[in-house]
């Protein structure tokens, strides 16, 4: 081969890998669907993984919000998308795997609708006190003594009612014997300002939500819901350790895709998704907002989807609880 020859073969196989990038990448702009208010947690995890996708997975990759009736709008829109791996669902576990046991009609099926591509973090909850309770109340069994003396004000704050949060009080009242009052608000973030200011004794809030004011001293952490301690808040026991054996509540955040999806694409955004969640920043950033890493495979997530959805059963009807329409 002569040098000609030789140059321009080189340029067809260079040609050659270029298509096959291009045909890697997906042709337009994909979404992630989040299902609640830009500027929360989903948004700590969309958007740093939207940006590290960007090129690899599609051209763009874009953040926007469905907001409306607990995640449910989101999970809606994405149902009814084509299945071309453009339209991806960010939603916690709760309207994955709570909500088909707390509604009696919804719209969707988890499994059937969707194609579970990986869960992303995962995420305690954690009983907070405020000024509006006595500052002897340290932990949960002098919240528990407190709230039995004082009925008219043993309320807790809830970002949201049916929510895993509510399940979270709902079992602690059940299991404890005392009656709690849960008041719901419209988002974590006016709960936080009233259990701040005092108008609410405490609040079950998302760890990340109330970590710094934690951290501060403005407000005193009486018990994780986790099985386990968090990392985060080491010293902080977990109900399970202060004798509620049986709560033990940790939420996930995960994308899934319409049904219908090809196979090899969920697998490629998974992992891309797995590469982007390996970088030390990212890692970083989601300690910083109480958030611990979790990548699986689309069969690892499946089964802990099914998993949740079986678990939840027997606790919501055990509450008696079912959510309105």
């Amino acid at each position: 081969m002569d040098r000609r020859q030789f140059v321009a073969a080189a340029a067809a196989v260079g040609a050659f890998g270029i298509t096959r990038t291009a045909a890697a990448q997906a042709s337009g702009n994909a979404f992630i669907f989040s299902g609640f208010p830009a500027g929360g947690m989903g948004d700590q995890v969309a958007r740093p993984l939207a940006e590290r996708l960007r090129g690899k997975y599609a051209a763009n990759v874009l953040v926007e919000a469905k907001v409306g009736a607990g995640g449910r709008i989101a999970v809606e829109h994405v149902k009814r998308a084509s299945p071309d791996g453009l339209t991806i669902l960010q939603i916690p576990s709760s309207p994955m795997a709570l909500y088909p046991n707390t509604y009696r009609k919804l719209t969707y099926d988890p499994l059937a609708d969707f194609i579970p591509v990986t869960s992303t973090v995962t995420y305690t909850f954690v009983l907070t006190a405020g000024p509006g309770l006595p500052a002897e109340v340290r932990t949960l069994a002098d919240f528990l003594k407190w709230a039995k003396a004082n009925p008219k004000q043993a309320s807790y704050g809830i970002p949201a009612a049916g929510s895993a949060l509510h399940f979270t009080g709902m079992m602690l009242e059940k299991a404890s014997g005392v009656p709690l009052q849960a008041v719901p608000y419209k988002g974590g973030a006016p709960l936080l300002a009233d259990v701040l200011g005092g108008q609410i004794p405490v609040s079950i809030s998302v760890l990340g939500e109330v970590l710094p004011h934690v951290r501060s001293g403005r407000l005193r952490a009486l018990a994780v819901s986790s099985g386990q301690r968090s990392p985060f808040l080491p010293d902080v026991p977990t109900m399970a350790e202060q004798g509620f054996k049986d709560i033990a509540v940790q939420e996930w955040l995960g994308w899934f895709v319409p049904a219908r999806t090809p196979a090899e694409t969920v697998q490629r955004l998974n992992t891309l998704v797995r590469e982007a969640m390996q970088a030390p920043e990212f890692v970083e950033a989601l300690g910083r907002n109480g958030l611990q890493p979790l990548h699986q495979s689309p069969e690892e997530f499946a089964r802990m989807v099914r998993a949740d959805l079986q678990r939840w059963g027997p606790i919501v009807k055990a509450t008696g609880f079912s959510a309105e329409e």
